[in-house]
């Protein structure tokens, strides 16, 4: 009996190591947030026109937003979102709001509902959101101008807050965020 147990065990620690290497062995992405390149990608715009691409950007601080129609907190925060835009968008800001949505259409409508004029970007099939490791919506990454993340903010923002303005402001005038504001704004 002992011995069966025995042989028992030793085909679970075989399994379970066999079952590790496997696991250990695929191609995990490396994380991407704060002190990463921002991956690269270029979507359609709801506006039409070219597709837009990220290093078209460079020398901007892009702010990315991943958001959905039906998400709330992702509605919640679009005025918020649009008063940024509005301030910022003449002193080397941009904001690309990618839409999750599988259908243009509902976006569309979102858009001239709450008369929205920044930039909305399409991702039916999330690969972009998927290469940015996004998972939940309202999703935020902000990127400095040599396309390097320098926040990852997860859920809906009052993006117009004077902490958030701040740190923008700070980006475009190069200057690299403090410690302190790492973890706040």
């Amino acid at each position: 009996m002992a011995d069966r147990l025995g042989f028992v065990w030793v085909g679970l620690v075989l399994v379970a190591a066999a079952g590790f290497a496997l696991l250990a062995s695929q191609d995990t992405p490396d994380p991407v947030g704060r002190g990463t390149r921002a991956p690269a990608f270029a979507l359609e715009s709801l506006a039409g026109g070219p597709p837009v691409e990220l290093a078209d950007l460079r020398g901007k601080v892009v702010l990315i937003n991943f958001w959905a129609t039906w998400c709330e907190p992702c509605e919640a925060e679009m005025p918020a979102m649009q008063r940024l835009y509005r301030e910022l968008r003449d002193e080397g800001f941009e904001l690309l709001a990618v839409s999750v949505d599988g259908d243009a259409e509902p976006v569309r409508a979102f858009q001239r509902r709450l008369a929205l004029v920044f930039p909305i970007l399409l991702d039916p099939g999330q690969q972009v959101a998927e290469a940015y490791q996004t998972f939940r919506f309202p999703e935020s990454l902000l990127v400095d101008q040599q396309g390097v993340i320098v926040e990852r903010y997860i859920g809906g923002k009052e993006w117009d807050a004077s902490a958030y303005l701040e740190r923008i402001r700070r980006l475009l005038r190069g200057a690299v965020p403090s410690a302190a504001t790492q973890g706040g704004a």
